[in-house]
């Protein structure tokens, strides 16, 4: 029987590597995979729990523009995120735009400069800080 066991990492198409990093290091704190080899093109992998996500700068054959205003809406990576409130915090603070889950659960969907959406949800610790009897 074949059975998928974990999602290993997400690719996504970025068109300028520096404003990508700033977005990806600078507003949601990921740290760069030295480990990263010589794939013939510029890139970056960022480890996220047991996965990854990897930036790569290659040409991107989808439309960036026209794109559905709500990232749920769109093809999607969802992240768990731990320190929810500053998350949000620092996309304000930043002016990034983002829109809240339709779903009612603490989760929300940004893009990044390239147009790639995410939806970023409040990971369970976070939860169950804010309310011990909550167990996931």
């Amino acid at each position: 029987m074949i059975r998928l066991t974990e999602l290993m990492h997400a690719s996504l198409l970025v068109a300028d590597l520096p404003t990508a990093r700033a977005f990806y290091e600078g507003i949601l704190g990921l740290i760069p995979d030295t480990n990263r080899p010589d794939l013939g093109f510029a890139g970056v992998w960022y480890g996220v729990g047991a996965g990854a996500i990897h930036l790569l700068v290659l040409p991107n054959p989808d439309p960036v523009t026209g794109r559905p205003a709500h990232g749920g809406r769109d093809r999607h990576v969802a992240l768990g995120v731990a320190g929810w409130a500053e998350l949000r915090a620092r996309l304000d603070a930043q002016a990034i735009a983002y829109t809240l889950s339709r779903s009612g659960r603490a989760a929300l969907f940004v893009r990044d400069p390239d147009g790639n959406a995410l939806e970023l949800i409040e990971a369970p610790s976070d939860q169950t800080e804010k309310d011990p009897g909550h167990h996931g």
